[in-house]
């Protein structure tokens, strides 16, 4: 039986949601499969103003993610691959994080499926989504999308990276 995903809503970041990222991701928890720990304002500051150059020049960004009362819970949305030492450099992946309240209630996949039709929309053929191989939360979203499990990646501290697939 399928779940009903609740009401979400996706929009281009504010200079304001830098701030607000920032104490969404302040918990280890959150932070457990990037890094463990918090990045400084600093960090949010540059990826808001980075996202809102790609929501102009591509049609896609990661979008500050609101839930039905219009309070931000954390990202979701897509970019061009960020790093060169890894991964599927040159494609567009998608991603989410959540701020911990907002776990298991189905903002990830709402805000997933909303992502793939909004970049289907701007014309990639084709996304991918990098997942640590222990974040089973987030490997449970890309099966909910249909995506397929293709390559792994080795990245710092002996971590596994998965790529999954999704043609559009």
């Amino acid at each position: 039986m399928s779940r009903l995903l609740p009401a979400v809503r996706l929009r281009v970041p504010t200079d304001e949601d830098a701030l607000a990222w920032h104490r969404a991701f302040d918990d280890p928890e959150v932070m457990e499969f990037f890094g463990g720990r918090s990045a400084e304002l600093s960090v949010y500051e540059e990826l808001t103003a980075r996202q809102r150059r790609h929501d102009a020049e591509l049609g896609f960004c990661l979008w500050t993610l609101l839930d039905d009362a219009d309070s931000v819970i954390g990202f979701a949305g897509a970019q061009p691959w960020p790093r060169t030492e890894y991964g599927p450099v040159g494609e567009i992946e998608i991603g989410w994080r959540l701020t911990r309240s907002a776990w298991g209630k189905g903002y990830a996949s709402a805000a997933a499926r909303t992502t793939v039709e909004r970049v289907r929309e701007a014309g990639p053929r084709e996304v991918v989504a990098m997942v640590d191989a222990r974040n089973d939360r987030s490997i449970a979203v890309t099966q909910r999308l249909g995506m397929e499990r293709a390559e792994s990646y080795e990245v710092s501290g002996g971590r596994t990276a998965l790529c999954f697939r999704l043609t559009l």
